[in-house]
């Protein structure tokens, strides 16, 4: 599996300590457009391995990470770069505009 599941325990470690970039998936379980965006972040995760770090935070499992980068509305996709944010999208977006967010990092 290309995806980490990322829990409070583990952002610091996973996200912020990272050597490559980090593309986050903050989404739960109940949400809708979460599991239709989900296919496409598992793709990426496959095709980038290796050059970027694809992570999965569930907000129900994470709420301390959730809080402290304020999501309120899911899937919300964020970038982080040397323990940065430096993208975020909020809803549903094509894989095209996912690329587009890390592929100035690579």
């Amino acid at each position: 599996m290309s995806e980490v599941i990322l829990t409070d325990d583990t952002f610091e470690k996973e996200v912020l300590k990272s050597d490559v970039p980090v593309l986050i998936d903050f989404w739960a379980e109940w949400c809708v457009p979460c599991k239709m965006l989900s296919p496409l972040v598992a793709e990426i995760a496959e095709e980038y391995e290796g050059k970027i770090k694809v992570c999965k935070a569930n907000v129900d499992d994470a709420p301390e990470s959730s809080g402290r980068y304020n999501i309120q509305s899911i899937p919300t996709l964020m970038v982080f770069n040397k323990g940065e944010i430096v993208k975020q999208n909020v809803g549903v977006i094509p894989r095209d505009s996912i690329e587009e967010m890390f592929k100035s990092l690579l």
